[in-house]
């Protein structure tokens, strides 16, 4: 993969500077930040970009703990669709992505917890046989974590059309969960990141025996824990990045080994920053429960680490 390092570092602060002013972005604005387009080939009106600048906006909507319709009428969606056979409906959904007169989710099972399909206006449900188009209205699932939206779908309701991967149908569904298991762990990393520095920026100034808490050794240790953590979260991550956007054979291995370890200590951090941050850490005014209940919520998404790791046992048998 080509060094985009420049590009990616001015990607991460445009967004970052975005997402600080505006937690909540709405539909609107991603569109006119150009991030809906990102993977949409050049001839539709996207930036053809790839996964890995997908990865960058991801990880800094997590440090934000932004709410935004990003990961499934994006992320998901546009993945989806590229993942086709080349043809009108499928050429029509990207154009229209792309210049935002439509917003897209992607029903992976189960389908009773789909991102972003709340007044969605086409939902595409990921089968064996293909991606088939529905213009179905979803039903909102309320969950422990405010910042997403996740909605239930009918697999049987009417189904427009279907259309076929190019590659085997097999292969195709595996990447599209490979997808979103890295993007989730993306977002895991930000989040992490955002909960060490707003822990280490607060134990400076906390004072407590005349002392900044953050002197004493048993704070220093966490404070120490927490960034190992993370920097063994940033290198997962980033070769899954690179799996996924390159589509490298071991790409499913480097996403299970990033999403189950990223995501289980994204909920461990935030909860140690809940717990440096003392009584303060608890209210509803610090804003670390927003963090917390972020992370709980993507462990669970599109595999527990449990079952990532599972997967990578079945490699050795």
């Amino acid at each position: 993969m080509n060094d985009f390092t420049e590009f990616h570092d001015e990607l991460r602060s445009v967004a970052g500077d975005l997402l600080a002013k505006e937690r909540n972005v709405g539909w609107p604005t991603l569109i006119d930040a150009g991030w809906v387009g990102l993977e949409v080939p050049e001839q539709f009106g996207g930036a053809g970009a790839s996964f890995a600048e997908v990865a960058v906006v991801c990880e800094e909507i997590g440090r934000a703990a932004g709410a935004t319709d990003f990961l499934g009428s994006a992320v998901l969606a546009v993945g989806a669709l590229n993942a086709l056979q080349p043809s009108d409906t499928r050429d029509t959904l990207l154009t229209e992505i792309a210049s935002g007169a439509i917003r897209v989710a992607v029903a992976l099972e189960p389908f009773d917890f789909v991102p972003d399909a709340e007044g969605a206006d086409r939902i595409l449900i990921v089968t064996d046989r293909g991606v088939a188009v529905s213009e179905q209205r979803a039903t909102p699932r309320p969950v422990v974590d405010e910042t997403r939206n996740l909605a239930a779908i009918d697999p049987a309701a009417a189904i427009a059309e279907t259309l076929p991967f190019t590659d085997d149908p097999a292969v195709a569904v595996q990447r599209l969960h490979d997808r979103a298991a890295a993007a989730i762990a993306c977002d895991s990393l930000g989040l992490s990141e955002a909960m060490l520095a707003a822990t280490v920026g607060y134990v400076k100034v906390r004072q407590q025996f005349g002392r900044a808490i953050g002197s004493f050794q048993a704070v220093k240790h966490a404070c120490a824990d927490m960034l190992v953590s993370i920097s063994v979260s940033r290198q997962l991550v980033d070769a899954a990045v690179r799996a996924v956007a390159e589509d490298a054979p071991e790409a499913g291995a480097a996403v299970s080994m990033a999403k189950s370890y990223t995501c289980a200590a994204a909920v461990d951090i935030a909860g140690k920053a809940m717990q440096l941050h003392g009584g303060i850490g608890y209210t509803w005014e610090s804003g670390i429960h927003v963090y917390l209940k972020r992370a709980t919520l993507n462990r669970s998404l599109f595999g527990s680490p449990s079952a990532h790791r599972e997967r990578l046992a079945q490699r050795y048998l």
